[in-house]
């Protein structure tokens, strides 16, 4: 009887069967592919599947981030946008304020508003429903993409009201998706030990599975490269993944590379290109039942995420006009990318980029 004694190059190679023929990789098949140094193999096979269900398209929208407040209670390890009530530089913008920077910034071809902020305990539930409200009068064709479910529990704690409560509220004054922050890493122990003092792994998980319920489709990220293991990485996304096949609502999956908080960190202080591109791959592997993953070039540069765009990645995010949470963290990328610069980054890449809409309803295809 002969012995085959598992490789290095049995296991590769079996992951490459599994893929092709659509078989689910597994948490040991995940760590395998982050501790393995063949990015190529890694890709070329993301490649394959993004091709499989998008063809050459990489989509993008014309949007543009909005920040009511910086004020937040959560002391996360991480976080270098948030301030205490009375700090130097913190702010609440009312809903008229927020409207008068709009003006200043907008433009006919934005459609979508990506709204997040700080939780801030000294203003009621109500400021957040008014500020939706007050954008949604004034631009009334404009999507509201808005708060994490971190900012959901936090609302759901103010107010006494429950998630799907709070979420109805939002959707009466044009709530239309949640953004898909306030994730960082979905592991109890990681999100103790960097004082993540907002909603758990079962309460992020609980009101997406809510707002889905009530017909919403969301985002969802995984903010990678601290302290977190190979391991937690890949149970993180099989947490959503177990999520989207209970009830896909899902639209895309986002890695967000960990900034570092000082600006003028050098590199060692900073994810490896590398690290990007294999993580943005096996997401493109492990989450099969997800239609989308983003390269976010506000955290990886443009020129990494055209790279991307060839190693599983099918969105290259937006515009963004003014980008401010990974800028406080001391990301070295544009704050804002034009509507040229974006076609020409994806065709650079051999991809045809697709202007889209929050939901990925195809608005331009530019061949």
């Amino acid at each position: 009887m002969n012995v085959v004694i598992p490789t290095e190059d049995t296991h590769m190679q079996h992951i490459i069967e599994k893929v092709r023929h659509g078989q689910r990789l597994t948490l040991e098949d995940g760590v395998f592919l982050y501790q393995s140094d063949d990015l190529l193999t890694i890709g070329q096979l993301a490649n394959e599947v993004a091709m499989r269900k998008n063809g050459k398209k990489v989509y993008f929208i014309e949007n543009m981030s909005l920040y009511f407040t910086n004020v937040c209670e959560a002391h996360c390890a991480f976080c270098n946008f948030r301030k205490d009530e009375g700090d130097e530089g913190s702010y609440t913008l009312s809903g008229q304020q927020m409207i008068e920077y709009v003006e200043k910034h907008f433009h006919a071809g934005i459609r979508e508003f990506h709204i997040v902020g700080g939780h801030n305990p000294n203003v009621p539930f109500q400021y957040y429903v008014d500020s939706l409200k007050a954008l949604k009068d004034r631009f009334p064709e404009v999507t509201l993409k808005a708060y994490t479910a971190a900012e959901i529990d936090f609302f759901s704690r103010i107010s006494g009201l429950t998630y799907r409560e709070v979420l109805q509220e939002l959707m009466k004054v044009g709530l239309q998706s949640l953004t898909g922050g306030g994730a960082e890493i979905l592991s109890d122990h990681y999100r103790k030990k960097m004082r993540v003092d907002k909603a758990d792994v079962t309460q992020y998980l609980q009101v997406h599975r809510t707002a889905h319920d009530l017909g919403l489709r969301t985002h969802t990220t995984m903010l990678y490269g601290s302290i977190e293991t190979k391991e937690d990485r890949i149970r993180h996304m099989m947490h959503i993944r177990e999520l989207q096949d209970e009830t896909n609502g899902f639209l895309v999956f986002i890695p967000l590379s960990m900034q570092p908080i000082n600006p003028r960190a050098g590199i060692r202080r900073r994810n490896s290109a590398f690290e990007d591109l294999k993580t943005i791959a096996i997401s493109r592997l492990m989450l099969d039942n997800f239609p989308h993953i983003k390269a976010y070039f506000i955290n990886i540069g443009v020129q990494l995420t055209q790279v991307a765009l060839t190693m599983g990645a099918s969105d290259a995010h937006g515009t963004i006009v003014k980008e401010k949470i990974s800028h406080a963290a001391g990301a070295l990328t544009p704050e804002g990318i034009t509507r040229e610069d974006l076609i020409w980054l994806i065709k650079g890449a051999g991809r045809i980029p697709v202007e889209r809409d929050t939901f990925y309803n195809e608005i331009k295809v530019y061949e």
